[in-house]
């Protein structure tokens, strides 16, 4: 045998392997850490063929509302729409509208149930990297019938989910759209917002999230992103932040176990508690966090002012998160989006891949002895 059919042989044989590592990399089985002690029920309640994702709960009326974005797939397109559905036992679904915004994107919707109206808050994007740079909202009685799309008076910021303490006055944070910015608004109708305070600054700042602890102390989730590299940064974090009324003055933390992606915080007892991405792997040259090449989860976290503390993964894998939630006495009942559960696909694989929208339900009081054991 010649040297340079030696060195073919040798050469093809690289490719062979190359081939091989990258397809286990893509299609591996998928290996979601579900504690079994939850007794976590999930089960599909949309699944069409479209990339849908960004979902948000609410219970109003005496039904449970569901609102997700249905796309061809992740990025920013104007067939883009919002569909909202209502439902008894979450089991059963009635589709009562769709949404759409001519010639743009919209996403991230987000429900905030005052009185007897349902606001909708949704953002606008018009870049296929689905950079939004507006938000606008709607109303409606029944989630069948919506005003007109108004823009918040604020331009610029990027709402996430609203929250009170007592049932008058409404907090919302939100982030800068060019990045770097989390500021916290109020109001009391859920129309007319004024500025707070600051709640973080610097690290290319992004989707913020707040809950309150029993003794009216707010906590904050900042995802930290540090740049827009597609193959992530070793920076990315959580930033954890606290402020007691009036919430003006915020402190805290840098956690490095994952960049909670598509946070939604909860609380119970006196805990809070949060669903949003996991990164389940160790970050490496192409898989650090935000990187497109990363395998993602949809994850149970504890959130301390301390730290995070990761308790259970749900049945999730390649573009997955951006949960909505409704307690109803101590079950809580969570919608979210997922690619194929039986692979493993990395992020980019499944931002242009189906994605069903899931339900899950399970016991509060399981998961605080769960924060308990794992704290």
């Amino acid at each position: 045998m010649t040297k340079w059919k030696i060195i073919g042989f040798f050469i093809f044989g690289i490719i062979i392997a190359l081939t091989l590592v990258i397809a286990l990399w893509f299609i591996r089985p998928n290996t979601s850490q579900v504690d079994p002690s939850l007794n976590l029920e999930v089960w599909e309640a949309v699944r069409d063929g479209m990339h849908n994702s960004n979902t948000d709960m609410v219970y109003f009326n005496n039904y449970f509302y569901l609102v997700h974005a249905s796309s061809p797939y992740h990025f920013a397109t104007p067939e883009c729409k919002l569909i909202v559905w209502r439902s008894k036992d979450c089991k059963q679904w009635e589709k009562l509208s769709t949404i759409q915004i001519p010639g743009e994107d919209i996403r991230d919707p987000k429900f905030l149930a005052i009185g007897n109206k349902l606001i909708l808050f949704v953002l606008k994007s018009i870049e296929f990297t689905a950079e939004p740079y507006s938000t606008a909202y709607l109303i409606s009685s029944d989630g069948k019938k919506w005003s007109s799309l108004q823009e918040i008076a604020h331009k610029g910021w990027l709402f996430w989910r609203p929250k009170t303490f007592d049932g008058k006055r409404w907090y919302v944070p939100a982030y800068w759209h060019e990045h770097g910015k989390a500021m916290l608004f109020t109001s009391t109708d859920g129309t007319s917002w004024e500025p707070v305070s600051l709640i973080y600054e610097g690290d290319r700042c992004d989707e913020t999230a707040i809950e309150f602890l029993p003794d009216a102390t707010m906590i904050s989730t900042q995802r930290l992103e540090y740049s827009d590299s597609w193959i992530g940064d070793s920076r990315a974090c959580t930033g954890i932040r606290i402020a007691k009324p009036p919430y003006t003055q915020w402190a805290g933390i840098k956690d490095y176990s994952t960049r909670l992606d598509g946070p939604a915080l909860f609380a119970f007892k006196g805990k809070i508690y949060a669903i949003g991405r996991r990164n389940p792997y160790t970050p490496g040259l192409l898989n650090k966090y935000g990187s497109i090449l990363a395998k993602k989860r949809t994850s149970l976290w504890l959130v301390t002012p301390e730290r995070l503390v990761w308790l259970s993964d749900v049945p999730s894998a390649g573009d997955t998160s951006y949960a909505g939630y409704v307690i109803r006495g101590n079950t809580l009942y969570f919608s979210y989006y997922t690619s194929d559960i039986h692979h493993d696909y990395p992020w980019i694989l499944g931002m242009i891949k189906e994605s069903p929208i899931m339900m899950g339900k399970f016991d509060l009081n399981v998961l605080e002895q769960l924060a308990y054991t794992k704290q």
